[in-house]
């Protein structure tokens, strides 16, 4: 059968690869052209365009580049009609994606989304549509199936969260006993200090907003060695420049393309609020999610989006499992005061263990996402 997959994204790109070795288990003659990246390119998969050239960050961006969108709209409804495929599985990327599934529909093409737009906080309106479009929602966050269900009346499939099983490879297979840390680093890494990872985004702006406040933590605590997970395609140099702005700091470096080598080996990490919380949750590390905004950007989301918590793992666990500093929480006294909790505190720390058991068994409930996915996938289809 022939598959055609869009994912916009990085994370995208990993989970499609994923989906996709599984889909070629089941269907040993498939067919598979995809948007995505290098890892859905490794699979075999035709790459037709690459997430890089997608990735429009934000109004502002995406109203500049808005007549090279509707360009990769136009081509991908071409390159679809060309190949014919059985089915269209979509892959997060819900402002491409959502476009591509109403014209899917009205071609009579099948339509699969993997990974729902995360209309539960914001954009709910988007569902009414979806409904229409989309033939199978798989979605990856548990209570996804209950809010779509009481809310919508749509009844939508839960697979389990696919970066159970990315992590778990990652520890089964980490062999390598290279340094975590880049050759540019300022200091070199003494081996008994325990290690705070600093996890500050991945977008230059909300870098800037995080890391100077990270960095002036790290002079109170001169027993650790902070190590600054940085982002693709950041150079080390840029995360240097803010360095004379917290003052002489002997105990930071920088750790790049080594994220997953960084939480492995960490005592405690302060975190970026996104897909970032539920990673260092599932290396078992205690955190702290820090978010920090423009003032505009904070009061105009704050009206908008409608959530309990902003951490994955809070809004999984429905309860307080991590400490959340949002906007002017976010400063130098909490962090220190909220860092030597989770370093000092015993019963914080067995307590937050327990409670990231437990948010793995929620995630990884009925075995492999990518395995189920592929699955549902390939049953509906034939």
């Amino acid at each position: 059968m022939k598959y055609y997959f869009i994912s916009g994204e990085a994370s995208g790109d990993l989970h499609g690869s994923n989906l996709i070795k599984q889909l070629q288990l089941l269907d040993v003659n498939s067919n598979m052209r995809c948007w995505g990246g290098d890892l859905m390119q490794q699979t075999g998969a035709t790459l037709v365009k690459h997430y890089r050239d997608l990735a429009f960050m934000g109004f502002a961006e995406v109203a500049k580049n808005l007549p090279t969108i509707l360009r990769n709209i136009s081509f991908c409804k071409k390159d679809i009609l060309a190949f014919k495929p059985d089915v269209l599985v979509l892959i997060d990327y819900p402002g491409f994606n959502l476009r591509i599934a109403e014209w899917g529909k009205q071609q009579g093409i099948k339509v699969v989304y993997y990974i729902s737009p995360q209309v539960w906080a914001w954009k709910a309106n988007r569902v009414k549509k979806m409904k229409q479009c989309i033939d199978k929602m798989l979605v990856i966050l548990p209570f996804e199936k209950t809010y779509f269900k009481d809310v919508w009346q749509w009844d939508v499939e839960y697979v389990g969260h696919p970066l159970v099983e990315v992590i778990s490879s990652f520890k089964l297979h980490e062999t390598s006993k290279k340094s975590l840390y880049s050759s540019s680093n300022q200091q070199p890494v003494t081996s008994n200090q325990p290690i705070i990872a600093l996890l500050p985004g991945s977008r230059q702006q909300e870098i800037a907003k995080k890391l100077p406040i990270m960095l002036a933590v790290a002079k109170h605590f001169p027993n650790y060695q902070f190590v600054i997970a940085e982002a693709p395609g950041l150079d080390t140099a840029f995360y240097q420049s803010f360095y004379a702005e917290a003052g002489v700091i002997n105990n930071v470096t920088t750790s790049n393309n080594k994220t997953y080598a960084l939480l492995l080996k960490a005592t405690a990490a302060l975190v970026t609020s996104g897909t970032a919380t539920l990673e260092t949750a599932l290396f078992g590390v205690p955190e702290v999610v820090c978010y920090k905004g423009s003032n505009i950007s904070y009061q105009i989301g704050k009206r908008l989006i409608n959530i309990k918590y902003i951490s994955l793992v809070n809004l999984i666990m429905n309860k307080l499992v991590v400490k959340e500093l949002i906007q002017n929480e976010m400063n130098v006294h909490n962090l220190i005061t909220e860092l030597k909790d989770l370093l000092l505190n015993e019963k914080r720390n067995h307590q937050i263990q327990q409670d990231y058991t437990q948010l793995k068994d929620i995630l990884s409930k009925g075995g492999n996402a990518s395995e189920k996915a592929a699955t549902s996938i390939y049953e509906f289809v034939v």
